[in-house]
Parts: structure tokens; sequence; C-alpha cells
């Protein structure tokens, strides 16, 4: 698994993927997993289960593919591998540990939110820059990601198989975080399929919604702290509708 930030070429120019979380979060998962001090409990199993179900899924065998047809069978992918690993962060039941590794493969995966098929309404989430714009390119870098799947691979194999029935779950404990975040978090709703809801967050004393705000976090609660001095965990934000939205960390 690299480290920090690696830059990989893409057909229209040099993409970034975010990486720095992913080396730390897999590292220690490996470390926690071989010393036996993280036994996940069933949700992190099922989840793990979930996430490499995607890793390992093979491509589609086609009469006739055509070049475009094969790039985008590859980006579904890696595409349907971020949105697994989203529903389970965001589902809540997983144990600390196993949401920072979730949110860091997220994290990893983002450029491939809307990649091959963007979500289909306009208030849907939307995180970093949107592909084609000055800031990046139209292509997703697809070879970068797929560089990232074999490592993944064998940990979350180690995951998904490391309680069998009858173990005691182990959970060790996660450093909390404290970030600093100028600008504004969105409550998204999905209220049916292919209908999106978006409210904007607005702290319940002033009413101010573009911070500072001092982003704390368990990976159990997360706390939203204004800067008239009132701090609130009612907030209704999912984990990655404010993760995704800081620095790789």
């Amino acid at each position: 698994m690299t480290s920090g930030h690696e830059t990989h070429g893409t057909a229209s120019g040099p993409r970034t993927l975010s990486t720095r979380a992913l080396a730390r979060e897999a590292g220690r998962a490996r470390q926690l997993l071989a010393a036996g001090e993280w036994r996940p409990a069933i949700a992190d199993v099922d989840a793990a289960t979930a996430v490499l179900d995607r890793l390992v899924a093979p491509l589609p065998v086609r009469r006739s593919a055509t070049a475009l047809a094969a790039a985008t069978d590859r980006d579904r992918r890696l595409q349907r591998l971020l949105r697994t690993a989203l529903h389970h962060l965001d589902a809540g039941a997983v144990s600390p540990p196993a949401a920072a590794l979730l949110a860091a493969v997220a994290r990893a995966f983002l450029p491939w939110h809307a990649v091959p098929n963007p979500p289909r309404a306009a208030a849907a989430p939307r995180y970093g820059t949107p592909a084609g714009t000055a800031g990046g390119p139209a292509v997703a870098p697809t070879d970068a990601g797929e560089e990232l799947l074999p490592d993944l691979t064998a940990l979350f194999t180690v995951l998904a198989s490391a309680s069998p029935p009858g173990t005691v779950p182990l959970t060790p404990p996660v450093e909390p975080w404290q970030i600093r975040h100028a600008g504004r978090f969105r409550r998204h709703g999905r209220p049916t399929a292919g209908v999106w809801t978006a409210e904007t967050f607005r702290c319940p004393a002033c009413g101010g919604e573009a911070g500072p705000w001092t982003v704390t976090c368990d990976w159990r609660l997360m706390s939203l702290g204004c800067p008239c001095g009132a701090v609130t965990h009612e907030h209704a934000l999912a984990f990655s509708e404010v993760w995704l939205l800081l620095p790789d960390m």
C-alpha cells in the first residue's frame, strides 16, 4: 500500500489519489489483526465481506467489447467498491477501527463517486472537484485505483475471516481526531431510489453555516463546534458527509 499522496498519470493528465489515510489505517488494521488485538464483531465481518466481494469481482466477459465498454466496466467495479464502503460506513453499525478503515477506503476511491454513473439527482452528494472541470481531469485514474486492489484484497480477506463463529469480539481503541474546517456541510437523504434531498447544516445556537467548524470524532460520535462556542453532535450528518470534505489526514 502506498503512503501519502501519490500522483498517477491518466489519459488527460496527472491525478492524485488520496491514500495517506488508507496507508495508515490499513497498516494499523494489519498489525491489530496479526497480534490478535482486534477480533471483529459480526457487523465488522459483514462489512468486510461485502467490500471483499467488490474487490474480487471479475470484470464482465463480453463477446465484442469496445474500448469504451471495457473502460466503463473497470470504472464501474471501482465505483461499486466506493459505494459499498460508504454504505457500511454511514450505516453506523461497525466498530471504530472498521469505520476508520472504511472511511480511508472511501477517501482513496473518491474519484469514482460519479464515474461512470453519477447519482441521478441535482441534490445528490458531491465531493471534491467534479470530473471534467479545470481543477481535475475528465477521466478517473483507473490504473492507479486498480493498483490498490491486491493489497486491499489481502487485508479484507483476513478481516472477513478473522472471527470464526463463537469468537468473542475484541475492539481496540482508536485515537480520536480533531480538525478545523471552513465551509458548509450538507445533510443528504434518499427517500426513494433516484430521489435525493439536501439541506445545509446550521449551528443550532447562532444559525451559522460556514464555520470554521471544529470537527471532533472518535468514530462513534462526531461533534461540530461553531465559532460562537456551541458544540453539537445532533447534526444528523453521516460520517461521509463530513469526512470526505476534509483534507486527507
